[in-house]
């Protein structure tokens, strides 16, 4: 399938312009290592050619502060990864991660994540696609600013080759079903539960320091699979 049109895409962003306080070293490691393993928005992935190599392409929008990232990509070498976020805090504690940990198998953008996909990820290219705990955005005035819409799953899927996943979690159970309503109506995508519901956590999906302590209190954990047909 084709790239749907998203010219408008950036109008409502669906994340909040918070930097938040960087750290001595998480500044020296953007300015020491961004040349590593940065990406500029300006460009077309050439995978092969960025790693070196032919590897699954996973890719994660809106790593945080990249800790499960860096869990992944140390769990799992035989795939390559690219990592999009905003907050320079959370690109620079990743990259901090991947220098500490000799990770060679991630990339990261410090962008928005919809015109990264638009416009420098090709089509048919990526195993599979992670969203994990994106802004639920609560309020119901704010729900358009949702990242998970039509015109986004349809993004998504044009950029999965065949069989390839997209793999959404949240810990708002309203958000959850509003995820759910939405990838169940993709033409092209089929949901990995049998039952049509929700999924178990898969074993490469790290538990994060907040998702625990949220299950400590009885909060839930809802994931979400679909795979592309």
């Amino acid at each position: 399938m084709n790239s749907p049109d998203l010219s408008n895409a950036g109008k409502i962003r669906s994340f909040s312009r918070r930097q938040g306080r960087i750290t001595v070293g998480q500044q020296q490691a953007l300015a020491d290592f961004w040349n590593k393993y940065g990406l500029e928005p300006g460009i077309e992935c050439r995978f092969s050619e960025i790693f070196g190599r032919e590897a699954p392409i996973i890719v994660e929008i809106g790593f945080g502060n990249g800790d499960s990232l860096a869990d992944m990509a140390e769990a799992t070498p035989d795939c390559d990864y690219i990592g999009i976020e905003v907050h320079r805090p959370g690109v620079g504690h990743l990259i901090m991660q991947l220098e500490a940990r000799e990770l060679r198998n991630v990339r990261i953008f410090c962008h928005d994540a919809v015109e990264i996909l638009a416009r420098c990820i090709p089509d048919q290219s990526l195993a599979g696609v992670h969203l994990f705990f994106p802004d639920p955005w609560p309020k119901k005035r704010h729900h358009k600013r949702r990242i998970v819409k039509p015109a986004f799953v349809d993004l998504v899927t044009a950029k999965l080759t065949r069989g390839g996943y997209f793999h959404c979690a949240t810990d708002w159970e309203n958000y959850a079903k509003h995820m759910l309503a939405v990838l169940s109506n993709a033409s092209d995508l089929k949901n990995t539960d049998v039952g049509g519901g929700y999924s178990e956590r898969p074993s490469y999906r790290p538990l994060t320091k907040f998702e625990n302590r949220g299950l400590r209190l009885g909060h839930g954990v809802w994931d979400l699979i679909f795979r592309k047909i």
